[in-house]
This record gives C-alpha cells, sequence and structure tokens, in this order.
C-alpha cells in the first residue's frame, strides 16, 4: 500500500538536492529563493513516497491532484507548479531529461481561482489592543510593542522585519522614515514612518542597550537579549502568539500589513501612495489588500465640479 502521508519524511538524494540548487541559483530574489527550495523539496519527497516513476506530465497532474486533496489554495498550489516548471526547464538545460518531457512538464495548467481572497484586517479598535497588548515591564515585551509598530504602523513584511537595521531609519523631508529597506524581488523602497512607532523603537534601543545592527533580536526565556537577529518565522511565532491571546484567531503577520492599508485608506490617504509604502508593482495588488469595490452611489465623476450650460 502506497502511503501518501509519511511519519518521517524521505531523505533527499545528492542529485535531487543538486538540481535543487541549480534551480534556485537563478533566481534573484532570496524570498523566491526560499520558498522555490521548500516547494521542490515537498515535491522530490512526495516523488520518493511515489518510488520515484520517470518525471513527466502525467507525474504532475497527479502531484496536483495530491494537492488539490490536501485543501491547499490555488495560489499555492500554483506557486508549487511554477517551481516544478522552472526544475524541468533546469533539467532540460542540463541535459537530464528531453525536451518533450520538459515541454510536457511546463504544459500542466495551474488550478483557477474561486473568487478573490482578501485576507483579514483588524479593525481600528483591534489594532490599538495589539498594540498596547505587549507587558513592557519586560524586555521581550518592549521587543514586541516595538515589532507590532513596525508591522502595523509601517506595513512591513516580516521579512523586511526581521532584516530591518538601525541604520534603515533616517529623517527625511522633516520625518522619520525606513530607507531603502530592501523586500520581495531585490526592491528597495523608502517607507514613512509614523512618530508612535518611532518611539516603541527608541524604548527598544535604550532597554536593550543597543546602537546598531538589526532592530530586532531573540529575547529568551529568561528575558535576556540573545544573538544578533530574529528570523521571520520568529517574527510569525510572535504574531500568532498575540492572535491567540487577543483571541483573534487567523490572524497572521501578513494581515497586519494589511490592516496598515486598510486603515491608511480610511483615514483618507490615497491609493498609490498606500502602494508604494508597501512596495507594490500594480496598484490593483494594493486594492485587493484594500478590498476596494466601485460605489457607483458616490462615483468620482460626482465630484468633478463641472455642468453645462444652457
Amino acid at each position: 500500500m502506497r502511503n501518501s502521508v509519511a511519519l518521517v519524511k524521505p531523505k533527499l538524494t545528492a542529485a535531487e538536492k543538486k538540481i535543487i540548487a541549480m534551480v534556485i541559483d537563478g533566481l534573484p530574489s532570496e524570498n523566491s529563493r526560499r520558498a522555490y527550495q521548500r516547494h521542490l523539496q515537498d515535491f522530490f519527497q512526495w516523488h520518493a513516497l511515489e518510488n520515484r516513476p520517470e518525471l513527466n506530465k502525467s507525474l504532475i497532474n497527479r502531484y496536483v491532484k495530491t494537492l488539490r486533496a490536501q485543501k491547499l489554495s490555488s495560489s499555492t498550489i500554483n506557486q508549487k507548479l511554477s517551481a516544478i516548471r522552472k526544475l524541468a526547464t533546469e533539467a532540460e538545460d542540463n541535459y537530464l531529461i528531453d525536451s518533450r518531457l520538459a515541454n510536457g512538464i511546463r504544459a500542466v495548467k495551474g488550478v483557477p481561482f474561486r473568487g478573490r481572497r482578501t485576507g483579514n484586517w483588524l479593525t481600528k479598535e483591534d489594532a490599538q489592543r495589539w498594540l498596547n497588548a505587549p507587558y513592557v515591564k519586560t524586555l521581550k515585551g518592549v521587543r514586541d510593542r516595538a515589532l507590532l509598530a513596525i508591522l502595523i504602523g509601517c506595513g512591513l513584511r516580516r521579512a523586511e522585519a526581521a532584516i530591518l537595521s538601525f541604520h534603515h531609519i533616517e529623517q527625511r523631508e522633516g520625518r522619520w522614515a525606513i530607507v531603502d529597506i530592501v523586500g520581495k524581488r531585490d526592491k528597495m523602497r523608502t517607507v514613512p514612518m509614523p512618530s508612535w512607532a518611532k518611539a516603541t523603537v527608541d524604548a527598544w534601543k535604550t532597554v536593550a542597550h543597543l546602537e546598531d545592527g538589526f532592530v530586532f533580536r531573540r529575547v529568551n526565556k529568561g528575558d535576556n537579549l540573545m544573538g544578533e537577529s530574529i528570523t521571520p518565522q520568529a517574527i510569525r511565532d510572535i504574531v500568532n502568539g498575540y492572535a491567540q491571546k487577543l483571541e483573534n484567531q487567523g490572524i497572521a503577520s501578513h494581515d497586519l500589513r494589511r490592516t496598515f492599508a486598510k486603515l491608511a485608506h480610511k483615514g483618507g490617504s490615497p491609493i498609490d501612495q498606500i502602494q508604494l509604502s508597501l512596495g507594490h508593482d500594480s496598484i490593483q495588488t494594493t486594492e485587493k489588500y484594500l478590498g476596494v469595490e466601485q460605489d457607483l452611489t458616490d462615483a468620482p465623476c460626482d465630484h468633478l465640479g463641472l455642468r453645462i450650460s444652457n
């Protein structure tokens, strides 16, 4: 009987590790490299459980069927397929599979999206509760308050918060900003910082006796500073912890980024400025974060102030 779920994940062969390395070496973004590595490791572990049959279109379609049976989202499955298509191209270029098989794998269709995934947001009142939740009489609490302030107040991704350094925080045009932070696809941007978020970072810097380097660091169970940095996974765990504590189940770190966008828009910030802060290539992506819908009762044309003379 073939096992669809293994208690111990199969080990990758040297050849599989080599081809994964070849695939991710050609990717420009660190985020993409991490994602593709994880997706390809998952695929090869499933492939091992299937007794490593020949790589072809039929096999990949079977893998997609398995992923759908696991109730994974369309976007997750399509990301995994993107990694496998890249794998097929790399294998073809290195004469590991012939062009016919590679073309067949690349021809596997993605999973269509059903509806629009809008994600979760905190209300203004809930966001304020999150900012006030950390117990600031501890080192961990002061750090957590600063971290939540950066995620909610600046809309950074958790990977960006993990690499945030004190040298990024500068004054520009009379206000504090996070300058030249490198985000997704290695894009660089400057993000304005609210004064209250800057105050929380200053408080953390003071109590932790920090001068330079990464802003956020590990704090152990004894409430002592550990190491020189923090990982994106650790930030995810911190946010999940507050979601449980505040009974906001389902709120993840990326939802705090959506909260930033939503509250800024409700407060009157133009969408194009929110787009710049978030680092989106397309304003349509920003609109999805905001859940923007066309309003026919209060349309833009009603605000033109023009009329036709008789």
